[in-house]
């Protein structure tokens, strides 16, 4: 894995005002946008980029009182990743109570201007999420801001790309994953009760008897179902809601076998 990381250094950032409260672990990330205007000229202007993460902390250590920008890494579409808070420091982003649930992660994109993220930003991102899996303790979840707290953020754009399981985006800047490739998510979520019936839970069971879970393919999603979706998101350290949404859904044809 590889990350263009920008240091604190680096973009001159202001010193915190007081000490981080420590983050050993997470359940993942949830992904930010500005909420305001993104002039569209910093794609071709990377040092716009740095003054908007400064103008950032700057609101958030002047304007809202806390003890840094809020982030715990920003993402630019130059497909750099602006250290913010960073490794194993509590965010402030993610709203009261929810902090310690994930790292934040802000795309530079707002809901004006640069609304609708670049390839390179969906990029960074990701790079930002194997960072923070790799050195930082986080799990497999990605997900929204407005999951679990009542907002816009992180705009349709980038909400929807999550939805569908926040994948790499193709065209080359990435290369071709060397195992199975998960088919497109179907776009509704497998679920029981009631039981639910289709070609789509036929083709998720035939992928997860495929991985050794003693279930038939019949195109029921039912108890059966429900008991190995469940055991497979434990197996893989995410939510266990024994539902098959995008992430669940990705990770059963993309996620290592042992």
């Amino acid at each position: 894995m590889a990350i263009d990381l920008v240091s604190r250094r680096d973009w001159n950032a202001r010193a915190p005002r007081g000490d981080y409260s420590q983050l050993d672990s997470a359940k993942g990330v949830k992904v930010h946008y500005t909420g305001g205007r993104v002039d569209p000229g910093i794609v071709s202007d990377h040092g716009a980029c740095a003054a908007l993460v400064r103008s950032i902390q700057t609101h958030h250590m002047d304007g809202n009182g806390w003890v840094d920008i809020g982030y715990s890494f920003v993402a630019c579409p130059h497909r750099k990743v602006f250290e913010g808070r960073g490794l194993h420091h509590l965010p402030a982003a993610n709203g009261p109570g929810l902090n310690a649930g994930h790292y934040a992660v802000l795309g530079l994109v707002g809901n004006t201007g640069l609304v609708q993220p670049t390839d390179l930003i969906l990029h960074a991102i990701l790079d930002a999420v194997e960072h923070v899996r790799a050195r930082g303790g986080a799990g497999k979840e990605i997900k929204g801001h407005r999951d679990g707290y009542s907002t816009d953020c992180p705009g349709e754009p980038l909400y929807a790309w999550v939805r569908r399981g926040a994948p790499r985006p193709s065209g080359g800047a990435e290369p071709p994953p060397s195992g199975p490739v998960a088919p497109p998510f179907p776009g509704r979520l497998l679920s029981y009760p009631p039981v639910m019936r289709g070609d789509d839970v036929r083709t998720w069971q035939g992928r997860i008897r495929q991985r050794g879970f003693d279930l038939d393919a019949d195109g029921a999603y039912g108890p059966a179902s429900r008991a190995a979706c469940l055991a497979f998101q434990r197996q893989q350290g995410i939510a266990d809601d024994g539902v098959v949404g995008p992430l669940t859904w990705r990770l059963t044809w993309e996620a290592p076998q042992s």
